[in-house]
């Protein structure tokens, strides 16, 4: 009878469970939500991935809806540098895409499932349709495969997805097309009907597909593109109102492709460059801001001579060279130095406030930032600084002292990890700053230098020999 109690109890805490969790899984998606057709293209042409994802949603319910629910496999969650969504515009204006928010969503799906949500515009109205453009950007989701290759050896990755989009509603139709840098494809999953020509294959179009369907693919193919990664960029930007902005950029960068297996051969690599380190990189592509000036590029021997610099008035370049072609787990520490003009990154605004308006991101090129930190040293004085960033950061305030200062100067510092190109747009700093203390350091000067003339004045007029005293 004590069994049966027990079985009873251990019932009645069982029901509520799977009801609360049955209730929780449909508070996640609407139900009456019904994708008409889907369209996946994923870019597998470099190490950063970037998938586009096409949505037709329609309303089969009987109340407006005013969010759609998009769901990511945990091992793509943990990758997902940046997510993105627009709805395509109605009426006269069909080519005009309107951004939306994007918000994780509690709590998580079966298997691990982590959704996301997306606000419309406005509710969507029963039996009407909206169609969502979503891109999504996945880092460090290639696996080199052999994971060690010799310097004579081509680079081959393994790709895991889905054949079907992972989704929380019922999808009618769907195709998915991978997209690879070259026409060397060793093997892939086959899941009928799959068709590939040339660089492109094709999974689908598949129908009628039920909830949380998730069929596992993997693909295996040639990339030897640059697997560049900065494991930490530190940048310094000190603001000085009396004309300059200094940047410094402390980078640690590492390829993270397949590690060089056996020994390095410099006259192999320099009389066979189309065959030996294809997949290595011995120059990189920094974007600087235009009028850039006192460019200084080192690592910890000294300075690099190596480098090359075009100046425009619209942008700027520098070719970075190592010192050393980086292969697979190779790394590099080095420093890139330069000054800009106040003018073009130092304004005012309407209620008094200064601001500066510079580029978030890292400089180079088709590069995954692990943690970016970017510190900011305000003119000593200011009070008061506000951060606008158009994603999230985490920051907070140090205090540091330079030449002649005296309180110090406040420095706002912003992290943010898996970084990628696309994070490359403008964030500003706003804050306070009274005029009289731009004083303080001239007349520190001037008060140094007139010491220094009092104490020259005294020390010629003084007499400070030592004589003897005349006996009487």
């Amino acid at each position: 009878m004590a069994t049966n109690l027990r079985n009873a109890n251990a019932a009645s805490i069982a029901i509520p469970l799977i009801l609360l969790f049955t209730l929780m899984l449909y508070a996640v998606a609407d139900h009456d939500l019904r994708i008409t057709n889907a369209e996946r293209r994923i870019d597998l042409t470099s190490h950063i991935i970037k998938v586009f994802l096409t949505l037709k949603v329609e309303n089969r319910g009987s109340s407006p809806a005013s969010e759609a629910v998009l769901a990511f496999p945990p091992n793509q969650v943990d990758h997902l540098a940046l997510l993105k969504a627009a709805v395509e515009g109605v009426k006269k204006k069909k080519n005009k895409h309107t951004t939306v928010d994007v918000n994780p969503k509690l709590p998580d799906g079966p298997s691990g499932t982590k959704y996301f949500s997306i606000n419309l515009l406005e509710p969507l109205k029963p039996n009407a349709a909206v169609t969502l453009e979503i891109l999504y950007i996945l880092t460090q989701s290639l696996e080199p495969f052999p994971s060690e290759i010799s310097q004579s050896e081509s680079q081959l990755v393994h790709y895991r997805d889905s054949a079907i989009i992972l989704s929380p509603y019922h999808i009618e139709q769907q195709a998915t097309l991978i997209r690879t840098p070259s026409t060397r494809v060793e093997s892939f999953t086959n899941v009928e009907p799959t068709h590939r020509a040339g660089q492109e294959l094709t999974y689908g179009p598949y129908t009628d597909q039920a909830p949380y369907s998730f069929s596992p693919i993997i693909v295996h193919f040639e990339n030897n593109n640059p697997f560049a990664v900065v494991e930490e960029l530190v940048r310094e930007i000190e603001i000085s109102h009396w004309g300059s902005v200094q940047v410094r950029d402390h980078y640690s960068l590492v390829n993270a492709g397949a590690r060089l297996k056996g020994v390095f051969s410099r006259v192999e690599y320099q009389s066979r460059p189309s065959v030996s380190g294809v997949a290595s990189f011995k120059r990189l592509l920094a974007r600087l801001p235009p009028r850039v000036h006192s460019v200084y590029y080192r690592d910890n021997i000294g300075n690099i001579s190596s480098s090359h610099l075009r100046v425009g008035l619209r942008k700027s370049e520098l070719e970075i060279e190592p010192r050393y072609p980086l292969f697979g787990g190779w790394r590099a520490t080095f420093v890139v130095g330069y000054n800009l003009p106040l003018e073009d990154f130092l304004f005012e605004s309407s209620d008094g406030r200064r601001y500066l308006n510079f580029t978030f991101g890292c400089p180079i090129e088709e590069t995954v930032v692990d943690k970016l930190t970017i510190k900011v040293a305000l003119p000593e004085g200011s009070k008061d600084p506000t951060v606008v960033v158009p994603f999230a950061v985490e920051q907070h305030l140090e205090t540091t002292y330079s030449y002649l200062d005296i309180i110090g100067r406040t420095v706002v510092v912003l992290e943010k990890s898996n970084v990628v190109p696309e994070h490359n747009s403008a964030f500003q700093i706003y804050y306070k700053f009274n005029p009289v203390f731009m004083l303080a350091e001239p007349l520190m000067l001037v008060s140094v230098f007139l010491l220094f003339f009092l104490a020259c004045i005294a020390y010629l007029h003084g007499d400070f020999s030592i004589q003897k005293l005349k006996s009487s």
